[in-house]
């Protein structure tokens, strides 16, 4: 019974109140992350479903990729609500933030379907666990970690702005070395960022008022969705294998 009632002060805390709150707050943190990862993954089963969809589709194949016009009408689409959504989520409600988010998921599904069609299925999947390993490896250390990664961040944000200047740039020059080397920063750049959101997820969650949760898990997913695509397509150039 007096181990119970000091631990409070064996754990640094000045009453068992202040404990109690403490305890309290990881609770509800947690519940909202569960909710973020439950909404992210939801995402990414919308994506890979509308892609398998649509690749074992001769009809919906030929729409999309038949015709290159209606591909970059389909791309614009996906980056024009991406940022539409982020801008303006604050001032939506909780179910059409949530249904953008899975109707991004389902563009993206779309224009990532050729991925299918230019990598063998066992290198799509063992790139697909290896970025699973990776992601979760930083989502908990983003969790868990006491330090401070805001300062990262923005170097990170930085980086990211360089390597889609490098990304554009090497569309007209065509060097497969430049793209060796983009490759291996974005994965290093979204290995950060995942951390980085992770955190800055957490840190949101806890300073949120309950009734804009709904609001937080969505941004939160989309971050993190968006963490994770990237760092597949970036690793499955240095690991998928050509069909």
């Amino acid at each position: 019974m007096n181990n119970f009632n000091n631990y409070p002060y064996q754990q640094g805390y000045a009453t068992a109140a202040e404990a109690e709150n403490e305890l309290t707050m990881r609770a509800y943190v947690a519940r909202v992350m569960r909710r973020v990862f439950g909404k992210m993954f939801l995402g990414l089963l919308v994506t890979a479903l509308t892609s398998f969809f649509v690749m074992t589709n001769e009809s919906l194949m030929t729409m999309f990729f038949g015709n290159r016009f209606a591909f970059w009408i389909l791309a614009a689409a996906e980056l024009g609500l991406v940022i539409w959504l982020t801008a303006r989520i604050n001032k939506m409600s909780q179910s059409m933030a949530t249904l953008l988010f899975y109707v991004y998921s389902m563009l993206n599904g779309l224009t990532l379907t050729p991925i299918f069609l230019i990598y063998t299925a066992s290198s799509i999947a063992t790139t697909f666990l290896i970025t699973a390993g990776t992601f979760g490896a930083m989502c908990l250390f983003g969790y868990v970690t006491k330090q401070d990664l805001s300062k990262f961040g923005s170097f990170l944000v930085m980086a990211l702005v360089g390597l889609i200047i490098c990304a554009v740039v090497n569309i007209f020059l065509h060097s497969s070395t430049m793209e060796w080397i983009i490759s291996l920063a974005g994965i290093a750049i979204f290995v950060g960022l995942t951390a980085w959101d992770t955190q800055s997820i957490k840190r949101m969650a806890e300073m949120t008022d309950p009734s804009q949760v709904g609001k937080v898990a969505t941004m939160g997913a989309l971050s993190l969705y968006l963490d994770f695509i990237n760092l597949f397509i970036y690793l499955l150039r240095i690991f998928g294998r050509d069909n």
